[in-house]
């Protein structure tokens, strides 16, 4: 026994340094994986942690004569930890035939996807960063990098990195002690050796040092630096900011001011509209849903002429019974509903007057968990479509960390939204509802026009909608930080400002904007509040490089991460039959509708056989003569020209991609339609700012009779290609371009 415990005695401390640098090399990558913080789950970093720290302990307690035997253990143990570690669903049934056993194999394999690459790839990058540090210069790159790579993700991500780069640096401190040490013990065995004698004097002022250097690092107060980078000079000598790509590490949301900016989030007052604002990309929450939607939170129906106010009177708060149905004042839509459930789970700890879902809200499932009784502090209020959280409750910090909701979303059917009128038949309903059509008597006049100019050709109540929606997204662009320079004076009404004056803006000008117009039509309007959907995991958009669309995803399914970036606002108009459908004008944005089922265009099916019949032929008939240079050089030809024969379809397909990247048949539509808009212009056709597109081609056509109907085949496919949800086919979107080429030609 003693001779056992003497010879480990003599491995470990003929091995000290190696073994070191493996733990090294273990906790500073676990420190750097902090980066995918709010994109990895719980279990993924227990697995990564697990992973890193089970391959160093297999380094340090094997011999380095076995290297390959420890490679395979540790592939092994990464295997295995992934396996017990992942939430998997065990098949109980035995196979019974080979078959079966990879079926069997195959069924828990698929269970193991993602974690088991990032294991696997965290173990690469441990062993070779195993075998690559054995030198001092190798050992500081390595350290530096990483360092690096945290200080970068601490400056332009929503992270606090701060405690990760100081331990890399701690880490990095102790390896450079250890690698003078080993250096010592080398060269200089008897200075080494009498060190050795008093290992406490020896080690006690360095862990002392360090320490203390860590310690004042860390929670040294946070000072103006006197050294700055190169970037940052020249971002403050241009009197800009250094922009945080990815987040403003939690800041709180504070409604936009016209004295200054603020962050993004949902802000709590909106009396006051105006200014602008900083992106702020700290996460808020998650939704785990079955569609993609909008995260409505409230409704604001009276408009001040410089914000919004809630309405005091006429509210019905109704208690709230777990899983049953929600209070309607309405009739289901008569297009039906599309049912949403959703898992809302909060991320910051703030407290909002609402709980948040797709709208309609039906149904509050649970609050916590499946088994707990619902809070008190929570009322319906069916009114303004809200489901509510008591002041008490917001006053004690009470907001559900995560609850379950189902919605009703009514299905669009743009048929049968043309026939319905935008308002109440029944009179006393009209009359319950009079605010939604509410105006300050101080708007201005040209507001007013403005929305008739625009609606003047709508024969029905949804295309006024549209067209004043059309117009806003066309005609004014998104700016979050909007020039207030432009603003005269002239004007104190926020809506009017920005039609007139600043003519750009975010979600709050765009969406009164449309409120305001649409009411000054008679079109029942509120202005909402909320959440824009947000994005899905990478895994859920397909292999990089790679976008899987609505084709592998309709629905649109699956758990969203919402950060304060996304808080938006936009407008419900109030259709008979519908109940209150959601428009969205705010330029660059797109509401996920639910629309009515449409029957798929059937494709021909395209025969390939003789074509793939003509390449095989081809290719024998080359492949004998093969004696000579020439002959050499023309079957080379002769295949590559077979090759792009054969493949044209998916070489036409790749190149319509490359020239434009990910649009759609409509999206090309709609440029070629801008490009001739610019070429008309240069031609002395300029489109005059009131104008429509409609409306500026009726005035070209008058003066170029000869090419009217040209013209009006573009308008056509463009008010196709732009305001209908059908999406034209390539085919259409080819014989468009040649119809706005030819028609550029002629106007030379």
């Amino acid at each position: 026994m003693k001779s056992f415990m003497k010879a480990i005695g003599i491995y470990f401390s003929s091995n000290w340094f190696n073994n070191l640098r493996f733990i090294f090399i273990a906790i500073i990558l676990s420190n750097t994986i902090t980066l995918f913080e709010g994109y990895w789950w719980e279990e993924t970093f227990t697995i990564a942690y697990v992973t890193l720290f089970a391959a160093a302990a297999i380094d340090v307690l094997l011999p380095a004569s076995v290297k390959y035997a420890k490679l395979l253990l540790q592939a092994a143990a990464a295997i295995i930890i992934t396996t017990r570690l992942v939430k998997m669903d065990w098949l109980i049934a035995r196979p019974e035939s080979w078959q079966d056993w990879v079926w069997w194999l195959q069924a828990h394999a698929v269970q193991l996807n993602p974690f088991i690459w990032i294991s696997a790839a965290l173990l690469l990058l441990y062993v070779l960063f195993g075998i690559w540090t054995t030198t001092r210069f190798r050992m500081i790159g390595f350290v530096g990098t990483n360092i690096l790579l945290l200080t970068i993700g601490d400056s332009f991500t929503p992270i606090w990195l701060w405690d990760e780069v100081g331990m890399v640096v701690f880490i990095g401190l102790l390896w450079l002690v250890a690698s003078h040490m080993s250096k010592l013990e080398r060269e200089h065995p008897a200075s080494w050796k009498e060190l050795a004698e008093y290992p406490l004097q020896l080690l006690l002022p360095i862990a002392i040092v360090l320490t203390v250097l860590m310690t004042v690092g860390l929670n040294m107060p946070s000072l103006s630096p006197l050294l700055q980078d190169p970037y940052t000079i020249w971002k403050e000598a241009k009197g800009e900011q250094v922009q945080v790509f990815l987040g403003d590490k939690g800041t709180e949301s504070i409604t936009p001011s016209k004295t200054g900016n603020a962050s993004s989030g949902y802000s709590r007052n909106d009396d006051q509209l105006g200014g602008g604002f900083e992106f702020d990309y700290s996460p808020m929450m998650t939704v785990t849903t079955s569609h993609r939607s909008y995260w409505r939170g409230e409704s604001k129906a009276l408009y001040t002429g410089s914000g919004w106010k809630d309405v005091e009177a006429g509210e019905t708060l109704t208690p709230i019974t777990k899983g049953a149905a929600f209070a309607a004042l309405d009739p289901a839509p008569v297009a039906g509903v599309t049912k949403i459930d959703q898992i809302v789970t909060m991320v910051r700890k703030d407290v909002y007057p609402v709980l948040f879902g797709a709208a309609p809200l039906t149904t509050l499932n649970w609050v916590d968990n499946d088994e707990a009784t619902l809070p008190s502090g929570l009322r319906w209020e069916a009114n303004s479509g809200e489901l509510r959280l008591l002041n008490w409750s917001m006053k004690n910090r009470k907001y559900p960390q995560t609850y379950s909701v189902t919605s009703s979303v009514p299905v669009m059917d743009e048929e049968l939204l043309r026939k319905a009128e935008a308002g109440w038949a029944n009179e006393a309903d009209a009359s319950r509802n009079a605010y939604y059509l509410q105006l300050p008597d101080t708007l201005p006049d040209r507001v007013k026009q403005l929305a008739k100019d625009i609606t003047a050709e709508a024969a029905n109540d949804y295309d006024r909608a549209k067209l004043l929606e059309s117009y806003l997204r066309l005609n004014y662009n998104y700016n979050n930080l909007p020039d207030q320079s432009k603003l005269t004076g002239a004007s104190l009404d926020f809506v009017d400002q920005f039609l007139f004056e600043l003519k750009e803006g975010y979600c709050d000008y765009f969406s009164t904007a449309m409120a305001v117009m649409a009411r000054s039509l008679d079109l029942p309007t509120r202005w909402v509040k909320g959440f824009a959907p947000g994005v899905l995991p990478v895994s859920d958009y397909g292999p990089p490089g790679e976008f899987m669309g609505e084709n592998v995803n309709p629905s649109g399914s699956g758990t969203y991460t919402v950060r304060n970036s996304d808080a938006h606002s936009w407008v419900e108009i109030y259709f008979e039959g519908f109940g209150w459908i959601p428009f969205e004008a705010t330029s660059g944005f797109s509401f996920p509708y639910t629309m009515a089922a449409e029957e798929d265009a059937v494709l021909p099916d395209t025969d390939t056989e003789e074509t793939d019949a003509a390449a095989v032929a081809e290719s024998e008939t080359s492949s004998s003569s093969k004696v000579w240079l020439w002959s050499a050089v023309s079957l080379i030809a002769i295949a590559a020209v077979a090759w792009l024969y054969v493949r044209r379809q998916k070489l036409v397909l790749a190149w319509r991609k490359l020239r434009h990247g990910s649009y759609t048949s409509n999206d090309r539509i709609v440029i070629e339609t801008h490009r001739l808009l610019r070429i008309c212009k240069k031609r002395g056709m300029e489109r005059q700012e009131h104008e429509t597109l409609r409306e500026a081609v009726i005035r070209w056509s008058q003066s170029r009779k000869r090419l009217r109907e040209d013209f009006k085949a573009v308008l056509d496919g463009f008010e196709q290609a732009k305001y209908s949800p059908a999406m034209a086919s390539t085919e259409d979107a080819d014989r468009f371009v040649i119809k706005v080429r030819s028609l550029i030609d002629q106007l030379k």
